[in-house]
């Protein structure tokens, strides 16, 4: 009787004990669906919660800073070549160098700003530092323009060119737009990443939302474009560049309080460390052990099995078979288990690196190809906010008694990119992927991308006729007009702004996608810094052109007067630089293989997204 009444209370006991553990397990469950599961930390470093961090409220302060920030910007970016040409007296190819030399600089500054986010400063500070500076040189450059460069007053118009400026007004004014650039480009790739960590890619409806911001994210950028390049852009034709310059810096100086106003909702991830020493690192460790034998399928690689994801949402990478020579590093040989029982610190980071440090490695050095082969892309683009002005600049630009602005024509660019973008997302991807029925979603990002190649390639066949028929009514003697009506651009604008929806959005996603976690704001600053090697290749093409095309007293391609030239030949020149790019970029493209992540868990492998590329 004594062991039934014993084995009773034991039954009493355990089933007492259960709803214990039940309720100890819901509260655990409750608790994880409070706060995100992808290692991001709010304003204070504590793990960030879902319903008081994130999601699209802090997502569309962003949108709007970018909004802002494009307007600044842009009201400089869109003019600077007539600026050039009207206030600093410079000529067309002169004016167009000056623009392809500055806005190569701001997307090299791009990357510095993502150096810095990534490795010490995290993408909120990274924002607001280079966003400061980002200021300051608007009101440096508003400040010179009133007291120095346009004099007389009224001047910078069309038929009233201003004085010459002291070397001292030019410095200054060089300063000021190149510190524009330094904190325009700094902080970009850095806002794009913050935008994206606002959503919890271990959340099935938020990651749904974090693919669709970098579209939203760009239709912020053209949108805040479209008003600089409409309202500002005919102000300063008319000769009102300090009004235009300060409309910017109050539109800098708003976006900047607008980013402020969300400090306390953003989700944070924090900084990994210098990324050079940790490649620095992997380079040596395998040269060290250059006659060691690499084991096969990755045997016996050293790996931490600490989960980084819990402090920096940074995940593991799965090893991979190529680049080989430098799986060395991960090798543990005797030497480093006798260097290990001398240290408190484990192995010699500089002898012995883990299989997810030697993969970064081999991540950035499989995007390097598809990188290089975006860089042409950019000719293209670089032309329609330099020659593309110009060209219009020599064409007829009346309606009745109004004058349209030539840079007030990439309205149709902008136009065209952000409606194709909402029609691709709600009609193209969702028929394309009933009829061809591919997982995930639409054609992948490579396809995209060859795509917007393609239409890149037709823009500058158009703007070569256009320029033909622009030559075919001009105006003879010294007057630089034809009978054209600019309106016959609008084909140009519309094909290239479609080409930048498939190409821009799809490289952000890209490279967002394909770099390690550690390297996010990088990714995106290497994405974005394909501009860059892009303008100095138009700058270094110009002069080479124009170099070849004016000898024997020749006016060459380009002249300061576009009768006498042959601005259509480089439009041609272009699209067959952009075509041979295109084939190599589909060979690369065929043979890159997709980076493959373990969930942050640490509890089960993700499986790698098949490999999507062109047909």
């Amino acid at each position: 009787m004594e062991a039934v009444h014993q084995e009773s209370n034991l039954q009493a006991g355990s089933s007492s004990i259960e709803p214990i553990n039940m309720t100890v397990q819901d509260a655990n469950e409750r608790q994880n669906d409070e706060h995100t599961r992808d290692g991001s930390t709010d304003c204070l470093g504590r793990p960030a919660d879902k319903g008081k961090t994130g999601g699209w409220k802090s997502g569309l302060l962003l949108l709007v800073n970018q909004g802002l920030g494009a307007l600044a910007f842009v009201a400089v970016e869109v003019n600077l070549v007539l600026f050039s040409t009207r206030v600093l007296k410079q000529t067309n190819a002169e004016a167009a160098n000056t623009f392809s030399q500055w806005m190569g600089t701001v997307s090299f500054f791009s990357l510095i700003g993502a150096f810095l986010s990534d490795s010490y400063l995290g993408r909120y500070m990274t924002c607001v530092i280079f966003q400061v500076i980002f200021l300051l040189g608007l009101i440096m450059l508003s400040t010179v323009s009133y007291f120095s460069l346009l004099t007389p007053h009224g001047c910078g118009k069309v038929g009233f060119l201003c004085d010459s400026q002291s070397k001292l007004d030019m410095a200054v004014f060089y300063m000021s737009i190149y510190l524009i650039a330094l904190g325009n480009g700094g902080y970009e790739p850095s806002l794009a990443t913050l935008g994206a960590d606002q959503f919890d890619e271990e959340d099935e409806n938020e990651k749904r939302s974090k693919v669709s911001f970098f579209s939203y994210f760009y239709i912020a950028l053209n949108l805040g474009s479209m008003l600089s390049e409409t309202v500002l852009a005919y102000m300063q034709n008319l000769g009102k560049w300090v009004l235009g310059f300060w409309i910017s810096t109050a539109c800098g100086f708003i976006g900047l309080a607008v980013f402020l106003s969300g400090s306390l909702r953003y989700r944070h991830f924090k900084p990994c460390g210098n990324p050079i020493s940790r490649f620095s690192q992997v380079i040596v460790a395998s040269f060290k052990k250059m006659k060691l034998e690499i084991p096969p399928n990755g045997e016996g690689l050293h790996e931490s099995h600490a989960n980084a994801g819990a402090t920096s949402g940074a995940r593991k990478i799965h090893h991979t078979n190529d680049f080989r020579f430098l799986d060395r590093a991960a090798v543990i040989s005797p030497e480093d288990m006798v260097i290990m029982t001398t240290r408190s610190d484990g192995f010699d980071p500089w002898s012995v690196c883990t299989v997810t440090q030697v993969e970064e490695v081999k991540c950035v050095l499989r995007l390097i190809p598809i990188w290089l082969c975006t860089i042409f892309y950019f000719l293209g683009f670089i032309q329609m906010l330099s020659l593309f002005v110009e060209q219009g600049a020599a064409m007829y630009t009346k309606i009745n008694s109004f004058h349209i602005p030539p840079a007030s024509m990439t309205v149709f660019d902008i136009v065209s990119i952000s409606a194709f973008i909402v029609i691709y997302d709600n009609l193209i991807r969702p028929y394309y992927t009933k009829v061809t029925k591919h997982t995930p979603r639409g054609p992948s990002e490579l396809q995209r991308m060859g795509i917007g190649f393609a239409f890149s390639i037709g823009a500058m066949i158009a703007a070569g006729l256009v320029e033909q028929q622009r030559l075919k009514y001009a105006k003879e003697g010294a007057e630089e007009l034809s009978s054209l009506h600019l309106f016959w651009q609008i084909p140009q604008y519309i094909i290239l702004g479609i080409s930048e929806a498939f190409m821009y959005v799809a490289q952000l996603e890209f490279f967002a996608a394909q770099i390690p976690d550690a390297l996010k704001s990088l990714g995106v600053g290497l994405s974005m810094s394909s501009t860059a090697i892009g303008s100095y290749l138009t700058s270094i093409l110009l002069s080479a052109v124009m170099v070849i095309t004016t000898r024997n007293g020749s006016p060459g391609w380009i002249p300061p007067n576009l009768n006498d030239g042959h601005m259509d030949r480089f439009f041609f020149l272009s699209a067959g630089i952009t075509t041979i790019n295109l084939l190599m970029f589909v060979y690369c493209a065929k043979r890159y293989k997709s980076i493959s992540l373990e969930k942050r868990d640490g509890t089960e492998e993700a499986q790698p997204p098949p490999p999507q590329t062109l047909p």
